[in-house]
Parts: C-alpha cells; sequence; structure tokens
C-alpha cells in the first residue's frame, strides 16, 4: 500500500490509542505525515512525550495533543473518554490499538481480567465515550486492532474472561476474538450513522508486544519474531489504510488483512454472540447497554 499523501488528512483529527511504539507508533506518524492532528492516549508518559516531539516534527502546526491514561483500568478509559469528548469538538477517525499479553493471571481493581480489560473493554468504553463526536463528524471511521490469533479461540460464556485454567495466549485469542465481534455489532448499531466500523488483522510484527512477559512466553516471543516477523512499518499499514483510504469510504463491519478484506472464523461471524458479548460488555462497565 502507498502512504497517504501529504494533505490527504489534512483537517482530519484521529485518535490513536497504543501510539507510542510498534504499529500504533507507526500508524499516528504516517497519518500526521498526512496531515491529520493526532490525539494520543498513552500509559507511559516519556514514551508519551517523546512520540509527541515526533508526531510535532512530522506534522508541524497541527496541534497534536496527548491524554494519559492506563487503559486496562475502567475509571481512567471512562475518564480520558470524557477528556477528549470535552477537548474535541469533532474526531474523525478513532484507533483502537492498545493491547497486551501477560503470561499470568491478573485481576484489575475492577475485578476484571487484565488482558480482557486492555484488549477488549477499553475498545469498548473508550469508543462509546467518544461515539457522539464521531457521529457529528460523518463521514467517520473505527479502526480496531484485531489479530488472526482469533482463529485459535473459542467462546465459552462461563468464564468469558479466560481465569479458568489461565493461559496468557488463550486470554489473548480471545480478546481478539472479541474485538472482531465487537466491531460487527458496532456496525450493525452504527448503520445509517455515517460511521464506519472495520477491524483488522496486522500481521506478526516485531514490536514490544510480550516483552512484559517472562520465562518461556518471553523467549518464545522473542524467538519467533527474530525468525517469523515483520516490521511495524508493514504491520501499520492496514491500519492507516482503513483510516484514511478513499477505496474503503462507507465499508463497515469487515475484517482486512494485508489491505484486503478477509475471513474470519465462523464463531467471528455470529451475529448473535456479537449481540451478547456487548450486552456482557455493557452489564460490566455501566456503557452501551
Amino acid at each position: 500500500m502507498q502512504p497517504p499523501t501529504a494533505g490527504a488528512m489534512h483537517g482530519k483529527t484521529v485518535v490513536v490509542t497504543g501510539g507510542t511504539s510498534g504499529i500504533g507508533g507507526v500508524a499516528a506518524l504516517a497519518l500526521a505525515r498526512a496531515g491529520a492532528r493526532i490525539v494520543l492516549v498513552a500509559r507511559d508518559s516519556q514514551r508519551a512525550e517523546a512520540t509527541l516531539r515526533r508526531l510535532r516534527e512530522e506534522g508541524p502546526g497541527l496541534g497534536h495533543a496527548l491524554h494519559l491514561a492506563d487503559l486496562s483500568r475502567l475509571y481512567e478509559i471512562k475518564r480520558v473518554g470524557a477528556e477528549i469528548a470535552t477537548a474535541e469538538p469533532r474526531i474523525d477517525v478513532l484507533v483502537n490499538n492498545a493491547g497486551a499479553l501477560f503470561d499470568r493471571m491478573q485481576t484489575t481493581e475492577d475485578g476484571l481480567e487484565r488482558t480482557f480489560a486492555t484488549n477488549h473493554i477499553a475498545y469498548f468504553v473508550l469508543t462509546e465515550a467518544l461515539r457522539e463526536r464521531l457521529a457529528a463528524s460523518v463521514p467517520a471511521r473505527i479502526v480496531n486492532t484485531a489479530s488472526g490469533a482469533h482463529r485459535g479461540a473459542t467462546l465459552d460464556w462461563s468464564d468469558l474472561q479466560s481465569t479458568k485454567n489461565y493461559s496468557g495466549f488463550k486470554a489473548y485469542s480471545r480478546s481478539k476474538l472479541y474485538n472482531i465481534l465487537f466491531t460487527r455489532e458496532l456496525a450493525r448499531r452504527l448503520h445509517g450513522v455515517g460511521v464506519a466500523a472495520n477491524c483488522l488483522h496486522p500481521g506478526f510484527v516485531a514490536t514490544r508486544f510480550a516483552d512484559g512477559t517472562s520465562g518461556f512466553t518471553r523467549l518464545g516471543a522473542r524467538v519467533a519474531k527474530a525468525l517469523f516477523a515483520i516490521p511495524p512499518e508493514k504491520g501499520a499499514e492496514t491500519i492507516v489504510y482503513l483510516a484514511s483510504s478513499p477505496e474503503v469510504e462507507g465499508v463497515t463491519g469487515r475484517y482486512f488483512a494485508k489491505c484486503r478484506p478477509a475471513t474470519t472464523t465462523a464463531i467471528a461471524q455470529d451475529e448473535d454472540a456479537a449481540r451478547r458479548l456487548w450486552d456482557v460488555s455493557a452489564e460490566l462497565t455501566g456503557v452501551g447497554a
């Protein structure tokens, strides 16, 4: 895919989570070079400030903004969503990209398994917080980073958060399945509004992903990245494509890989499961009902 030309995103405001490194960072810089004003949501203040400096270098004079939040914490997601909604009169694109894999089970202060909270609930809650701003900016777009790792996932409604016999990769792959189901239901609910919602598989990318794990998980991830991973620049292409390309104007509810529509597993296409996941998420978070 050719990157968007300079000025192609002029006048657009793009909210990006997970944009301080990896594919999110590359995508944010590419969109800034194309003229977009980036509103960055990040957890680590040092990496965030460094990214903000890069954004100002690549896309000068655009008023890029930064908000700090831990997207594994429900209060923080709601807070930063409200802050952005108050500060931004319009949002043209929301890129939900923040995510992680944890090799041991962790429970957040909200009683949520941390992978589920970071990789799924953050998408759900932040999108709901910014939904009115997106609807006021039509045609607008929502881009959700999912993964081909969803192919190993099953749905267990009695253990939606993967806490039984915990496995880091099982929790991660399920969260990526949830990203696809969330996108399907979101697109259905936004039908006719003028806000498109799509998700993507970026490929297996050499990023900081799994660097926070330990033991065999971390070793395995390092070896796999050294042998098989693509560079972040390649992995970010589909995010940039879905955020900016006129080719996908009006396309919604789809799953993409390598800048093309791709197939998912059968369960990822289950509309009843998508609606049920939405309802459970709304009950857990108090939003989106």
